[in-house]
């Protein structure tokens, strides 16, 4: 396995897809709205030309009414990983939702959920905000909460639930990185701040110019905006505001952009606690994961049986 991670507008797809051109290799998704079926300019979703010239998994899995769990999310792909082997391919994992790659990386155990406790608090999280809920969650179980950004609602509210369901803290913190239970190279694309901050900026502007606004209007005729997975996705909440005439595109672009590099920040600080990924920049990123494979015995296309 080969996991690309990285702040999102990195170029990680693009990396993957270069591996392919190279080597056996299958993408397999690790983010955590690109599941969705009918989220696709806003997610960043890769096309169907590269999906149709490389196999790809655990794309356009469910519908945007569906929740996935992190612990379903590991069955599914660890489910995958051994098909890919399976047929001697090699995975790579793309996406920058980190718990994701850390649960097909690493024994990771999550606990159980109760759809009737988690909707009392999404409930909540709606109707008094993320701020007003971490609160809440200092109060029952302070670690936990010390360790969860107040305005990360989504996971607020599994910790809550958590606590609810077992009695119990919830493990605010993953395990250390060990070896890992898959043989795996872990690359993490390096960019400077400000080169991310500009490829953000160009993402936006360019998912905009690709219809985005209707893509949110759709959802919104179907009668989707209020579920929480189009709640949840970047930029959707803002895109259907404009659709309805109550914000301007300019200022819910600049909006996005923000939220979006402070994401990327967050991405950032996450893929950096895992010891095991070798950061490098984007012209050397290809060329590390090809001496990487080399040394474990996997050469290009050219040169397998």
């Amino acid at each position: 396995m080969v996991s690309i991670v990285g702040p999102t507008a990195s170029g990680k797809s693009s990396l993957a897809l270069q591996i392919a051109d190279l080597m056996p290799a299958e993408i397999v998704n690790a983010d955590a709205f690109q599941v969705y079926r009918d989220m696709d300019i806003g997610t960043a979703k890769p096309g169907k030309q590269d999906r149709d010239r490389v196999p790809h998994h655990l794309f356009d899995i469910l519908d945007i009414t569906a929740d996935l769990s992190a612990a379903q999310y590991q069955g599914l792909g660890r489910a995958v990983l051994r098909a890919i082997a399976g047929r001697r391919g090699i995975a790579v994992v793309v996406g920058g939702s980190g718990l994701y790659v850390r649960g097909l990386l690493d024994d990771l155990r999550f606990p159980g959920s109760d759809p009737t406790i988690r909707a009392r608090w999404e409930a909540r999280l709606v109707a008094d905000g993320p701020e007003a809920l971490h609160a809440t969650l200092a109060s029952r179980d302070p670690e936990a909460a010390r360790r969860i950004l107040p305005t990360n609602g989504r996971r607020v509210v599994r910790a809550l639930e958590v606590g609810e369901l077992t009695g119990q803290p919830f493990v605010a913190e993953l395990p250390v990185a060990g070896p890992g239970l898959v043989p795996h190279i872990s690359i993490g694309v390096q960019l400077d701040r400000d080169v991310v901050d500009a490829r953000i900026e160009e993402r936006v502007d360019a998912m905009i110019e690709r219809g985005w606004v209707a893509e949110a209007h759709s959802l919104m005729q179907r009668g989707l905006a209020d579920t929480p997975t189009a709640g949840r996705a970047l930029g959707y909440r803002q895109m259907m505001s404009v659709a309805c005439g109550q914000t301007s595109l300019s200022e819910a672009r600049d909006d996005i952009v923000s939220a979006t590099r402070r994401y990327a920040r967050r991405q950032i600080r996450w893929f950096r606690r895992d010891p095991r990924t070798t950061w490098v920049p984007p012209e050397r990123a290809l060329s590390t994961v090809v001496d990487e494979l080399a040394r474990r015995g996997v050469g290009p296309r050219t040169l397998c049986p």
